[in-house]
């Protein structure tokens, strides 16, 4: 599976080559660009353009002054760069730890470790509930039937499967559990239907099932494309995984949980064998074999293909996938690729991998070197192997035939040369298992998103005293404080009307250079300044009209930075390609960033708190009245930091997300993943707050109600605190100037000037 190119690039798996006979194929792959509009892509572009054209206007070729200092030519890289030493080191130090494991007990103990932690991981997995299954439909191959089936892996929760059954032979049979991919058509996709057709005639039982996202199981459909209003499943999954990490569980409970029941379904056939049941499944149903092999014991055989790696390589090339393959704080936790081999061991385990494929062949060769010497240790080095095929991405007719081969051995006790068998392909609408087409049409279906939004309303959300905040926050965001001297380099000065700009790169820690323009008024004199921090998503030359100038021409030092993966330092490389970006932000290095515990806010609230203790060590600024200023993508991380510095006695938040209930209650999102932590207002209580026109999960305005329901909790916390009138809810609208919104937050000395 590739999560991450868009439909029509190479070597994606969404083509039209495995989608037979389908009336949405040309509607599908025609509407990249409607589907674009859609989902307010113009929108997004004109806002894009509004950030662009007003900074040409102010110099802003003067204050993104990196561009042509030699050593800083791969400052795009430094994040990126920052996350993968971080990453590497952990890596190696479980790769240590692992290399000492030699015995069976050291493998049940990593076995249940590695469970512990992906069940934590998920979020825990729902109760055993009723199937209810239904058979709606059989097709007959002849020597195989094609049941078309439709149960419920949680109430109401519709999965849409197809069983296929042997005719020949003698029942009870072995099956193969073959959980899918993220090719266009699901369980009619031509590949699918070619493996489990081959598989029946050789005698096995099969069920596939649709992955949300695809086939019949679309979760956020859109009834007049009669497709995802997201276009990818990939994207449809990272949209539901957001929403699922910030209740504190992850998008594979339910595609994890899907497959359990699927096996509960399989085995509930009398046809079966239940001691000779096999997984296999390719990209992202090669992710699900090595899931659901390592949690459930009734898998005997697993064969995932195209998919077993090592972080090592992945982050080397094509980075993080789709939300629902990358666990938090995995390699924070010591974990890698081969620890669902060993989770798995010591069973037959095949590795079916392609020379030619986007997941790096080196990555899946070092998971397999690493866990033959645990399998040889155990006396069990028979028991695993790895298949190349020179060839790309898919479940190709050589994996396929490893597969055949390798089942054969395991469950049958004999070797399985035969060519693969011809089967008859049918149509998408052949194998539909709902009358419309789509679960979503069914009687009270659930979704993801429905069920998510179920569970994060029933969460208990005990008060915490602002201490407990402050702790839970600095957990949540993987906040690593940092003091001491701070590297601090001038790369020139620019002199304005009433005040000048410094130019200057501070160390935020060792790697993470910061970019920042430090705004002095020209005013004389000995008495020291009130200063403000001001973090702006669109980049530290952002502003300068509306916000910045006129808070340095009332006397405040200002000083404007990149943190990073902003601004100057916005990384230039995008593994997953514009769509990615455009719903999640700067998906690459958040989805890494959560993989060794820490999250982008975190990250840039520390680069708030060094610019703090820079300006503090400023003879000409009053540490006593340093304030906080965070716009748009800059407003969550100026929030972390009020909240974990003290030293910011005031703080604006504005284009701020309005909570991450929100999200929640919002199918669909952008750019969110770089913001994923809980809310914290009322930690700030009794300082004074500024919220000035908050938005929802998509960037828009929010209504008077949504924002008094919001931030009733806050309210509340500063009335607690005496402090009622200092929690300002405000509007900006186009065209505000500053003082109408802000005047009370710059207004900190009788007399200041305001121009």
């Amino acid at each position: 599976m590739h999560c991450g190119r868009l439909s029509g690039q190479p070597g994606h798996e969404q083509g039209s080559g495995g989608y037979p006979n389908s009336p949405k194929l040309h509607r599908h792959l025609n509407r990249g660009i409607i589907a674009y509009s859609h989902m307010t892509g113009l929108r997004f572009l004109f806002l894009s353009l509004a950030a662009v054209l007003p900074l040409a206007a102010q110099r802003g070729d003067d204050l993104n002054f990196l561009a042509g200092l030699d050593e800083f030519d791969h400052i795009r890289e430094m994040l990126p760069s920052y996350l993968r030493r971080h990453a590497l080191e952990l890596i190696d130090r479980r790769d240590h730890l692992v290399a000492q494991f030699a015995t069976l007990d050291d493998l049940a103990r990593r076995k249940a470790y590695v469970r512990e932690v992906m069940t934590r991981d998920v979020g825990s997995f729902p109760e055993r509930t009723p199937l209810n299954p239904r058979i709606t439909g059989v097709l007959d191959r002849g020597d195989y039937v094609i049941e078309k089936i439709i149960f419920e892996s949680q109430p109401h929760f519709y999965v849409t499967a197809n069983l296929y059954l042997p005719k020949t032979g003698q029942p009870p049979y072995p099956a193969v559990l073959y959980p899918l991919g993220h090719e266009l058509g699901a369980k009619s996709h031509s590949a699918w239907q070619q493996t489990l057709g081959s598989l029946a005639k050789k005698g096995y039982v099969a069920l596939a099932w649709d992955p949300i996202g695809q086939g019949e199981r679309i979760q956020i459909y859109d009834h007049d494309f009669e497709d995802s209003k997201v276009r990818a499943s990939t994207t449809e999954h990272t949209v539901q995984g957001i929403q699922c990490l910030l209740i504190g569980d992850h998008v594979a409970r339910y595609t994890i949980w899907d497959g359990i029941r699927a096996l509960d379904y399989l085995l509930s056939r009398p046809e079966v064998d239940a001691t000779r049941v096999a997984c296999t499944g390719n990209s992202g149903g090669g992710t699900h074999t090595a899931y659901l092999s390592a949690l459930d014991d009734r898998i005997q055989v697993a064969a995932p293909s195209c998919y077993i790696s090592s972080w090592r390589q992945m982050l080397a090339t094509i980075g993080p996938q789709d939300a629902e393959q990358v666990f938090p704080y995995w390699l924070r936790d010591g974990l890698d690729y081969p620890d669902f081999i060993y989770a798995f061991a010591p069973k037959p385990y095949r590795i079916l991998s392609a020379i030619r494929d986007f997941f790096p062949i080196g990555g899946a060769r070092q998971a397999f070197e690493e866990a033959r010497r645990l399998y040889a240790k155990i006396g069990a080095a028979d028991k695993l192997s790895m298949f190349e095929a020179d060839d790309g991405h898919g479940y190709t007719h050589p994996r396929r035939m490893a597969a055949y081969e390798w089942f054969a051995r395991w469950l049958k006790g004999e070797e399985d040369k035969r060519p693969e068998p011809e089967i008859q392909l049918a149509t998408f609408a052949d194998l539909q298992c709902t009358p419309s087409g789509q679960v979503v049409d069914l009687p009270d279906a659930e979704t993801v998103f429905s069920l998510n939004r179920k569970r994060a309303q029933q969460i208990l959300r005990p008060p915490l005293s602002p201490d407990d905040m402050r702790n839970r926050v600095r957990e949540l965001t993987g906040f690593t404080g940092v003091s001491g001297p701070m590297a601090l380099h001038p790369y020139g000065t620019l002199a304005r009307d009433g005040y000048h700009i410094e130019k200057i790169v501070y160390e935020s820690e060792p790697g993470i250079q910061v970019p920042a323009l430090l705004f002095v008024p020209d005013s004389g004199g000995a008495s020291k300044k009130p200063a403000l921090v001001y973090l702006n998503g669109r980049g530290k030359a952002a502003g300068m009209s509306e916000d910045v100038e006129p808070i340095v021409k009332s006397g405040f030092v200002v000083l404007s930075l990149d943190a990073r993966g902003l601004g100057e330092t916005r990384a230039s490389t995008e593994h997953n390609a514009t769509d990615f970006d455009r719903y999640f932000g700067d998906f690459d290095n958040a989805m890494t960033a959560i993989l060794i515990g820490k999250t982008m806010p975190g990250m840039r609230a520390q680069d708030i708190t060094r610019g703090i203790d820079l300006l503090v060590a400023r003879p000409d600024v009053d540490g006593a009245n340093i304030f906080g200023f965070g716009k748009d993508a800059g407003a969550v991380p100026m929030l972390y930091a009020a909240v974990l510095d003290s030293r910011i006695h005031r703080v604006a938040l504005e284009g701020m997300l309005i909570s991450y209930d929100s999200v929640e209650t919002h199918r669909i999102q952008r750019q969110i993943f770089e913001q994923v932590v809980p809310s914290a207002l009322n930690a700030l209580a009794p300082r004074p707050v500024w919220l000035v026109s908050p938005v929802n999960g998509l960037g828009h305005s929010v209504p008077a109600t949504e924002l008094r329901n919001a931030y009733a909790a806050a309210s509340r916390a500063f009335k607690v605190a005496s402090a009622e009138q200092q929690l300002h809810v405000k509007e900006r609208r186009p065209g505000d100037q500053l003082f109408s919104v802000y005047a009370d937050l710059v207004h900190v000395a009788a007399g200041s000037p305001r121009n």
